[in-house]
């Protein structure tokens, strides 16, 4: 790559412009959320939030690299405020020391929250779709407001590289890609080999990705394996008391940490298995160290399950959303606000195609960071192949459990 172009897209003036560009879409969405319709598939917020940025960042991960930083709307805010303040006091602001042992819990937590919110919230509140914008406008700002104590408390670069969700979660996503950051050049690397160092010992990194296959899992079964439990968990809640809305939530949200379970014991029996190989480090040590090949994992699981979502909702967001982004039917900024989805743009064959190959790809490419990594701790051949039967055997369980929730949400 050509260092002056790297520099360029890397320079003051473009981060300006993608920051700010970020914000502005932040503020867009909160915006419509007070102020638009309460009709979900209507508003902007919802898909601009939960599908433009919450999809769209982890697919240009992995085809680019993690291009979040540049329009992180949060940064757009504390950058220029760490600046003035600079100016003003001749000194940088002194921070507290972000806790080690604290790792990314905060991001694991924050991101369990987020999808719950997505999921579970509207669940039983009367919402015809979702949750309601104007709900969602409000959780922005709070966590706005959140975020920015929390940079102002330990800095920008210690919040944004463990507590803050979205910087961790699309981080994640963008170790696959080949492009990264390199102080002020943008250099190129091998495919996933960012994800080998993306974890970087700190704690939480492993049940953030755990999270994120659980979460997705959850919001596939739901409809499907799930759905018959979820019903009679609600009904035992209702018979000891809570109302349709609480019995609904909390019947959901114990399926939803239900699933994040089970694919974090299908990893800790690849952990063990692994642990009987002579040689093998402690189980904890292996637990760490191998967690980085459930990235494309995630990532599949992501695409597979979001595909058709992410298809038909961005012609929404492109055409009458862009157009008229409250929903009120008052504005048609680009001529586009009478156009609709066409369903008929790609066939339910092509997407499940594309949802198969997305899960075999993922755990292929699990395996061949796993395999990577067990080369470095079984400097034998063999050991470290044997060693990775018990990975193939959690590749495999997942990659099956995967196609049976698409076969079951396709029925």
């Amino acid at each position: 790559m050509a260092p002056g172009f790297g520099r360029a897209i890397t320079s003051l003036p473009v981060r300006l412009l993608c920051g700010a560009f970020g914000l502005f879409l932040l503020g867009v969405a909160i915006y419509s959320g007070f102020k638009g319709t309460e009709a979900p598939d209507r508003n902007v917020t919802l898909t601009l939030l939960f599908v433009t940025a919450w999809l769209g960042f982890p697919l240009l991960g992995v085809l680019v690299g993690n291009l979040f930083p540049a329009f992180n709307p949060w940064n757009a805010v504390a950058a220029p405020a760490g600046w003035a303040w600079r100016r003003v006091a001749g000194k940088a602001p002194a921070h507290l020391a972000y806790p080690e042992r604290l790792g990314r819990w905060p991001a694991v937590i924050g991101l369990f929250l987020f999808v719950w919110m997505e999921l579970i919230y509207g669940e039983g509140s009367g919402v015809a779709v979702g949750v309601s914008p104007e709900a969602v406008a409000q959780a922005a700002v709070f966590y706005s407001i959140y975020t920015l104590v929390m940079t102002g408390l330990f800095g920008r670069e210690a919040w944004f590289r463990n507590g803050e969700i979205f910087s961790v979660y699309f981080g994640m996503f963008g170790s696959l890609g080949k492009f990264e950051v390199r102080g002020r050049e943008l250099g190129i690397r091998r495919f996933l080999s960012g994800a080998t160092t993306w974890p970087a010992g700190i704690a939480g990194s492993v049940a953030l990705v755990i999270t994120s296959i659980g979460t997705t899992t959850f919001d596939g079964a739901s409809e499907g394996v799930f759905k018959d439990g979820i019903q009679w968990l609600i009904d035992r809640f209702a018979d000891i008391g809570f109302n349709p809305t609480a019995a609904t939530r909390t019947s959901m949200t114990v399926f939803m940490l239900l699933s994040v379970t089970i694919v974090a014991l299908v990893y800790l029996g690849g952990v063990r298995g692994m642990s009987t190989v002579p040689g093998a480090p402690d189980r904890p040590t292996l637990w760490r160290s191998f967690g980085h090949v459930l990235i494309p994992i995630a990532f599949a699981y992501l695409l597979a399950h979001y595909f058709s979502l992410f298809f038909f909702q961005e012609q929404a967001q492109f055409t009458y959303l862009l157009s008229d982004p409250l929903g009120t039917g008052t504005t048609d900024l680009f001529g586009t606000a009478s156009y609709g989805v066409n369903y008929n743009a790609i066939s339910n064959q092509v997407i499940w195609y594309v949802q198969v190959a997305a899960l075999v790809c993922g755990h292929v490419a699990g395996l061949v960071l796993a395999h990577d990594k067990a080369i470095t701790i079984w400097k034998d051949y063999r050991t470290a192949a044997r060693s990775q039967y018990w990975m193939l055997a959690v590749m495999v369980a997942f990659t099956c459990f995967g196609l049976f929730l698409l076969s079951v949400s396709n029925s």
